[in-house]
């Protein structure tokens, strides 16, 4: 496991070089980890949530980012709706594709480090192997689709630029399956859960942090992040569950047996071996994850 108390000075002294940062989609699990990270090291930051700064509206957001010079901008801010997202096409690629590539060309004018995040969901999951940063794309749907446009925008707009692809990502704050398993634990002794999508279970804590370290690296492009191991959301439960000792029954079920709009890789797991390899440091398992997450939702 990551010992983020061995890592703080060093995170400190990598994240000194940058006198002014700005999350935006702070209020998200994504945003939340970042805020607790930086407020542990006495970094100097402002974080926004979509009342503070709505990132779809290009000019307030450059006249805003300009007026404060900010040199590390990291983008948390995304459409995470998968379903919904195709019946709302629109509003999807305003804010997973144009909106960071508004981000990365005011970047780009203030020489400012950029990071934003995509997803497993790029892939079509034919590959029944871990994905590379080198395969090839093939989002299935328009939320896929939508955050490949904008890890393309962005890489190609601004060679600065950090795009981290993660999967299933879970925190404390917000929503999410592991909050979701646990609500409808509470009203049934039986549950149905699809073993046939599969990737990794990602803790957000994990994916800030090692966010944060890869800085110090002054690497830029794409990379892959996800906890080690592979899970179906079928695994995720059950471990979930068994841990806090819920005394019903999961049953295995499939994807078609429920009515979702948009389709699902089958097999999306994301092969973390570059950001491993440049670090040297192991990613931790989605156990670990899941166990750390439980221990701070019950400590909320």
């Amino acid at each position: 496991m990551v010992d983020f108390s061995m890592m703080k000075n060093g995170i400190l002294l990598k994240l000194s070089q940058y006198s002014k940062i700005l999350i935006t989609g702070a209020n998200g699990q994504l945003g939340y980890d970042f805020r607790r990270l930086l407020d542990s090291i006495g970094a100097n930051y402002i974080a926004t949530g979509h009342k503070e700064l709505d990132i779809t509206q290009k000019d307030r957001v450059s006249d805003f980012v300009k007026s404060m010079g900010f040199d590390l901008i990291i983008n948390c801010a995304a459409y995470n709706d998968v379903d919904k997202a195709e019946d709302d096409v629109e509003n999807c690629f305003k804010l997973n594709a144009y909106a960071p590539h508004d981000l990365a060309k005011v970047a780009k004018e203030l020489k400012a480090t950029f990071i934003t995040y995509s997803t497993d969901f790029v892939f079509d999951g034919n590959k029944n192997a871990p994905y590379t940063e080198n395969d090839k794309p093939n989002p299935l749907s328009t939320y896929g689709k939508s955050k490949l446009e904008g890890e393309n925008l962005v890489l190609e707009e601004y060679d600065r630029s950090i795009v981290i692809r993660t999967s299933w990502l879970f925190g404390i704050n917000n929503k999410n399956f592991n909050t979701q398993v646990l609500n409808w634990a509470k009203n049934n002794k039986e549950l149905k859960i699809v073993d046939d999508q599969v990737s990794s279970p990602t803790y957000s804590f994990d994916l800030a942090l090692f966010s944060l370290l890869l800085l110090e690296k002054k690497v830029f492009g794409l990379f892959h992040f996800s906890n080690d191991g592979v899970a179906s959301k079928y695994d995720q439960a059950f471990y979930l569950l068994n841990k806090i000792g819920w005394d019903g029954v999961i049953h295995r079920g499939k994807t078609s047996e429920f009515n979702l709009k948009a389709p699902r890789p089958s097999f999306s797991k994301l092969d973390s071996s570059k950001i491993e390899s440049i670090m040297g440091i192991k990613i931790p398992t989605w156990q670990s994850g899941i166990d750390r997450w439980w221990e701070e939702f019950n400590a909320v």
